[in-house]
């Protein structure tokens, strides 16, 4: 029986919630989980080059506009020839299809910079999230990590954490902050407590079949 849960992230850009969950990984942070792929969308992806770094393999599947369903079966294909138990989003742009999310029998998590509901959902990503949040006025915001379903950003969410807004923010600034505050904390708590969850589930599985097989 495997004592961690094997874990893909799938990015887009520079991945630096993927070097949070390899630093973490590092720490010895993520006992329960393992980061054993990277996948992008986009070719040239820094997030590419962390993985090849950290020895990690890096695949580049490109996602061209209506070839949606060819992207999936290429990505299913590879996180079963890799045994990938769960799956991280970390600045993942492509939206997954409900066939997806049904083939894929694993969780699916999500990072979201902003405090769900606020500013979520289709259109809402990237410096988008944060420009919005400047334009509202508000004085709080955040980052969200949530399960993913059929619904843009619309999963139970898991964990949130407030961060601040100064009054003389830019969409940089206050994305920087929400990366630091929030995201590269959040993401690498609840990539742990899930690959936790999935390795007890499996020693749970494990015992009822040794007891299933006494005579």
């Amino acid at each position: 029986m495997r004592d961690r849960a094997r874990i893909a992230v799938l990015v887009s850009g520079g991945g630096t919630n993927l070097q949070a969950l390899l630093d973490r990984e590092k720490a010895g942070d993520l006992p329960h989980g393992e980061i054993c792929l990277v996948v992008s969308n986009r070719k040239g992806a820094y997030a590419l080059e962390r993985a090849r770094k950290a020895g990690l393999p890096a695949l580049t599947l490109p996602r061209k506009k209506g070839e949606g369903r060819a992207f999936e079966d290429k990505l299913l294909a590879a996180l079963k020839e890799e045994e990938i138990d769960l799956v991280v989003l970390a600045g993942f742009l492509a939206i997954l299809s409900e066939d997806f999310l049904r083939a894929f029998a694993g969780p699916i998590l999500n990072i979201h910079p902003s405090l769900i509901p606020s500013f979520c959902g289709p259109g809402y990503y990237g410096l988008k999230v944060h420009e919005a949040a400047l334009e509202r006025g508000v004085k709080v915001t955040g980052a969200t990590v949530h399960l993913v379903n059929a619904e843009p950003d619309g999963g139970p969410i898991l964990l949130q954490k407030a961060v601040e807004v100064l009054p003389d923010d830019s969409p940089e600034t206050l994305q920087k902050r929400v990366m630091e505050e929030a995201e590269w904390v959040l993401l690498p708590r609840a990539t742990e407590s899930l690959a936790r969850e999935i390795v007890a589930q499996r020693a749970g599985e494990n015992t009822n079949e040794r007891r299933e097989e006494r005579p």
